[in-house]
């Protein structure tokens, strides 16, 4: 029984995924992306996001992604716009600075780890515009955040539209772009609307590694494509990378995926509620922040689960729980059951026989 919670990372490859790597491991092929199924992979980009002359460029890493998209979008001089808990300002170890050649990041605090349009207003407004000052240059979201919470697309277009109206790029870092568009009920092409480029991420979501710029306009598409090639992000065997994105967007399997893991996700937050954790937001996807007691958290990893601790205050130990694409409800109930004191063991074997 995998009770490995710390991490959608830490989730095997989907089948489906790994039957078209190997059948791309079959003769020859064009390398640095001029094999015919990159054709196919830009073409159903196109029809999934509804974007008729978008580029797609495929990298390994989401940091990879994230920076090389923001490189585009911005000069040396110029400041992104981003909530203080992204993953750009916490977890990329100055990646986006570095590729940007040292923009600079802004970041703005919104509960929930979303930016709300007063804050972004107020931060926008703050960045001057004279000769001494770093210029406005871009604004990054995160969907789903990167405290499991969720834009609603109406907010999504409301600080988008914040952005048009002062001349800023517009970026979405989407790792978990389809646990995002499973948990709100749509499309890829509603997710994507007012975004200059979107970071597609294929691996926390059952890929080996790939990960899509997803470049609306043309004209930039060219910048990127010096921008991967020159950070050293265009693999030779480009053809192992369009594989796993043909797959991924084959019916939809990018969406179903999703769906699975979230439903986990959904069915670990109804539990631990029950077990009377305290969540820190509302849960919209596959990642939980829950604060249980210490003692709760000794039984589990004496049990055999793995995920990640942080802080501690009088309400108990913060937790982090992240459901992949495999996890089954069985391993959630274990996982619960641990978490009480209980038999991981005796409480699959309960749910089997129920």
């Amino acid at each position: 029984m995998n009770l490995n919670f710390a991490s959608d990372n830490t989730g095997p490859v989907a089948p489906k995924i790994m039957e078209a790597m190997l059948a791309a491991n079959t003769g020859a092929a064009m390398p640095y992306g001029h094999d015919p199924s990159m054709d196919e992979v830009n073409q159903g980009i196109r029809r999934t996001f509804d974007m008729p002359e978008a580029t797609t460029l495929l990298v390994t890493v989401g940091t990879a992604a994230n920076a090389l998209a923001l490189a585009t979008l911005v000069q040396p001089y110029e400041t992104v716009f981003c909530h203080r808990t992204s993953h750009i300002e916490l977890d990329e170890c100055g990646a986006p600075e570095f590729f940007s050649g040292g923009a600079k990041l802004t970041l703005v605090d919104g509960p929930d780890g979303k930016i709300c349009a007063e804050a972004l207003l107020a931060a926008i407004e703050r960045v001057g515009t004279d000769l001494h000052s770093v210029q406005r240059g871009a604004l990054s979201l995160t969907n789903l955040t990167e405290l499991g919470t969720i834009y609603t697309l109406d907010e999504l277009r409301t600080l988008t539209g914040i952005a048009r109206e002062y001349g800023l790029y517009t970026h979405l870092d989407g790792a978990r772009f389809a646990n995002a568009c499973a948990a709100l009920g749509c499309s890829a092409a509603d997710m994507a609307q007012g975004f200059d480029m979107i970071s597609f991420g294929g691996t926390k979501n059952g890929c080996m590694g790939v990960e899509g710029i997803v470049i609306r306009d043309p004209e930039m598409a060219q910048q990127a494509q010096f921008r991967r090639k020159r950070a050293g992000h265009l693999w030779s065997k480009n053809r192992f990378l369009a594989a796993q994105m043909q797959a991924y967007l084959h019916d939809d399997l990018w969406l179903q995926l999703a769906a699975q893991a979230n439903a986990a996700g959904q069915r670990l937050a109804k539990g631990l509620r029950e077990v009377g954790a305290q969540l820190e937001a509302e849960p919209a996807g596959n990642m939980i922040f829950a604060r249980l007691p210490q003692q709760a958290h000794e039984h589990a990893f004496a049990g055999g689960a793995q995920y990640s601790l942080s802080d501690e205050n009088g309400d108990g130990v913060l937790a982090r729980f992240v459901c992949d694409w495999s996890k089954t409800e069985d391993e959630v109930d274990a996982l619960l059951a641990l978490l009480q004191g209980k038999s991981a063991q005796n409480a699959a074997t309960s749910a089997a026989t129920a």
